[in-house]
């Protein structure tokens, strides 16, 4: 398909961020944009700004006449009634991965995949590549500080894009330059078991074009699938701390940063600066360093544009810092995500206690890691539980915050109703609050911070 003769385009779940991505690129391209979104958000109301037409109805009556493409996505419920009305008249229907996969297929293509770290590691790519010398377009999940947005039209043959692994999706992408962060199972109401995951990455990773580059985190069991990408001509180098051919090394916390040095054949910097903390943004930027290089970035550039990186809106963003309080929001919502930003935390600000709300994502995810994610709220000095978010799932029996709060063997621990959270916070008095989570706890963001303020 043409994308460039599409007059016409509508988005079935238009709010999510890869699919607003999607939207804004058609919209640029001089396509007219409506769609359907369950809700209002701020996303949507500047894609409103912007031009396109939303609205949160599932009502047939509103979709315009002549829709050339719509493009949907799983994250929806099947029986939602515009999915269905156009299924059953016949209209050209794509899914987002497979709208992302053509038109990035035309282009170079940097991809990050990886159950944790894409969209910092995504972003972050765009940002260092945009200030080396290479002016790509970039597909992200998360509204980037330096980009102002989440999507980027470029002028060079170089496209960044997330590669999701939900509902297989990356499989849409034939990559020059590859990354992979990690391989913690996740999604196994898709996949089934973690085997299966492990498998679908390797499958992504066969599909890296010849003469391609794969960048992978150092230890994940890759062996098999590395070795036949060397014997096909293809490069693959690892990253790590302490380890991997780019070695991220003496990562330390000097001024409010984090500092690292970082070393392989090609390079050898002894002190770059991050304003981000926590390991894992160490090994983040390690490897969107390493996916610069292999697109042909300036490497002389690096440090600077590194220092530069404004980050990402949910990712361990500063919403408030004072003498009395520092609030702090975060997307993660699998353990090793929590793990990953209450260490960032704890690196920051060692001698605050630490408060965290945690909103949980989906009954599957709950269900499949709820040892984990006690163990891991247990690092916190006081957590607030709210019930969990259920997306696009139904209930499942058992499965509850409170099941949760039982697990953990944290002394100052609470289960509390969402609408509840504000008049609970007014009698607190938190040092340092974390708010986590990838449901609807962003809209309570605001009023937490005016709570706090108060």
């Amino acid at each position: 398909m043409d994308f460039n003769a599409i007059k016409k385009v509508y988005f079935i779940g238009i709010g999510g961020i890869g699919m607003s991505a999607l939207a804004r690129y058609f919209c640029l391209h001089g396509a007219e944009v409506h769609g359907y979104d369950r809700t209002e958000t701020d996303l949507t109301r500047a894609l409103t700004a912007e031009g396109m037409h939303v609205h949160y109805t599932d009502d047939v009556s509103i979709i315009p006449e002549g829709v050339d493409l719509v493009v949907w996505t799983p994250a929806v419920p099947k029986d939602l009634r515009e999915l269905n009305w156009f299924q059953e008249r016949g209209y050209t229907l794509m899914k987002r991965a497979e709208v992302l996969g053509i038109i990035s297929k035309a282009k170079k293509c940097v991809a990050i995949a990886g159950t944790h770290g894409k969209t910092t590691t995504s972003t972050m790519t765009a940002h260092l590549l945009r200030a080396c010398g290479v002016d790509a377009t970039a597909f992200v999940g998360g509204i980037s500080g330096n980009l102002g947005s989440n999507f980027v039209e470029g002028k060079s043959e170089w496209v960044v894009v997330e590669a999701d692994e939900y509902d297989r999706s990356f499989l849409h992408l034939h990559p020059d330059v590859a990354v992979l962060n990690s391989l913690d199972p996740d999604h196994l109401d898709i996949y089934g078991t973690p085997e299966a995951v492990v498998e679908s990455y390797k499958q992504f990773i066969r599909q890296i074009k010849p003469g391609g580059v794969l960048i992978y985190k150092h230890g994940l069991p890759l062996d098999d699938v590395a070795a036949e990408l060397e014997a096909s001509g293809r490069k693959v180098f690892s990253f790590g701390i302490e380890e991997g051919y780019y070695e991220a090394v003496n990562v330390h916390v000097e001024n409010g940063q984090t500092v690292f040095g970082l070393k392989s054949t090609i390079v050898d910097w002894p002190a770059l600066r991050l304003n981000y903390p926590g390991w894992h943004n160490v090994l983040n930027a390690t490897a969107a360093i390493a996916a610069t290089l292999g697109a042909g970035g300036f490497s002389t550039d690096i440090p600077k544009a590194l220092e530069a990186f404004k980050g990402v809106k949910r990712r361990f963003e500063t919403i408030l810092k004072s003498r009395e309080v520092v609030y702090v929001d975060d997307y993660a919502h699998h353990p090793a995500e929590l793990e990953a930003t209450i260490q960032a935390a704890r690196s920051l600000y060692p001698d605050k206690k630490l408060t965290g709300i945690f909103q949980p994502h989906l009954f599957t995810r709950t269900r499949d890691f709820a040892d984990a994610f006690a163990a891991a709220l247990d690092k916190l000095d006081v957590c607030i539980l709210l019930p969990i978010y259920p997306a696009r799932e139904q209930p499942i029996p058992g499965i509850t915050s409170e099941m949760l709060l039982e697990k953990m063997t944290l002394a100052n621990k609470q289960l509390i109703q969402k609408n509840e959270l504000i008049d609970h916070l007014k009698h607190q008095k938190p040092e340092f609050l974390l708010t986590m989570g990838a449901g609807d706890i962003d809209t309570l963001i605001e009023p937490i911070k005016q709570t706090l303020l108060s």
